[in-house]
């Protein structure tokens, strides 16, 4: 009877598995469904060339995986602490800092998937960390924004510890992450985004923005009108837990736009050649540019949305990325 209750069990996690991918890691539900080899199907037949970015440690980088950066007592699912890697040069100093958000729709994807970036920009005298925050099955908007700003309020905390100038610490994000990067960015003194997961009263601010192809205003007919032509939910109606229509405020108080001003720091745009990862950009630029504050774009040509995880698109975006941070952090 055990073996029979076991083969079903196993037919049930392979059916929600092959559905919606959906798995219980540590007793927290997981979406599986975005990871570079899973991206890396999708366009291989368009772009023939791509191939994974694997991670590589530099010669004189330090690594330090899993440092909890904040422990929640009571969540949905229990006590849960969030982690992060983090990445410096062995010579001792202090470095200006790149905390690195990954993307998956705010529903999929992990922290692994921002390392090789942050190996190598830590290579170029940088102390980078790459992020955990809860995804959507976990924990719905906001959670998701306090996890990073108190993330970002640890590594201030400890930039001693660290090595990092605290004075110097900047945010790059890609798809979902870059949404999250821009509107993280943008709010460093909006009391409402900051969440109560430790060291209160230090300051999630950053000195510099880099967004990859992260959306900066939902107000569009691209992002709001996505569960009005289909019965499946996008992935912003799961993150919010509701469509634009049902609670357009929500969808609002998360975009970018509504919060660049006087106070915004540089910002850096990678973005794919596809026009609707674009939408909002143009906007933020035109408004930083009355405040006279230092933007930059680089749109690779004949890329697929996820180009930050292949080569040959890598290289470059490293290069850009280094370049804005050496021009505005050092």
């Amino acid at each position: 009877m055990k073996r029979i209750n076991l083969i079903v069990l196993a037919f049930c996690l392979i059916g929600l598995a092959s559905s919606a991918q959906l798995v219980t890691i540590g007793g927290i539900p997981r979406d599986t469904s975005f990871t570079p080899y899973q991206a890396w199907i999708k366009i291989k037949k368009e772009f023939p060339q791509a191939q994974i970015v694997k991670p590589i440690l530099p010669e004189g980088v330090i690594a330090e995986k899993d440092i909890v950066y904040a422990s929640l007592p009571e969540t949905a699912y229990g006590k849960r602490d969030l982690y992060l890697d983090l990445f410096r040069p062995e010579n001792p100093g202090k470095y200006p800092a790149l905390i690195h958000i990954f993307g998956g729709g705010w529903r999929s994807g992990n922290k692994s998937m921002q390392v090789p970036i942050a190996q190598q920009i830590a290579a170029k005298g940088y102390v980078t960390a790459s992020v955990e925050y809860r995804l959507s099955p976990e924990a719905l908007y906001p959670a998701a924004v306090y996890d990073i700003k108190a993330a970002i309020r640890f590594l201030r905390s400890n930039a001693a510890k660290y090595n990092i100038d605290p004075d110097k610490i900047a945010i790059t994000g890609s798809s979902a992450g870059g949404q999250l990067a821009a509107l993280i960015g943008a709010t460093s003194s909006v009391e409402k985004f900051e969440g109560n997961e430790g060291n209160p009263g230090v300051s999630s601010a950053v000195q510099a923005i880099i967004d990859m192809d992260g959306v900066l205003d939902f107000d569009t007919p691209d992002e709001k009108g996505k569960d009005e032509e289909t019965a499946k939910r996008s992935a912003g109606a799961l993150w919010f837990g509701a469509t634009f229509r049902e609670a357009p405020e929500k969808w609002k108080e998360a975009s970018a736009i509504h919060y660049v001003g006087q106070k915004t720091p540089p910002m850096l745009f990678v973005n794919s050649a596809l026009p609707r990862f674009h939408y909002g950009r143009d906007s933020v630029i035109a408004i930083l540019d009355e405040h006279g504050i230092y933007t930059e774009v680089h749109t690779i040509e004949n890329t697929p949305h996820p180009f930050w995880l292949f080569h040959p698109w890598f290289e470059p975006t490293v290069k850009y990325m280094v370049d804005f941070l050496d021009k505005v952090l050092k």
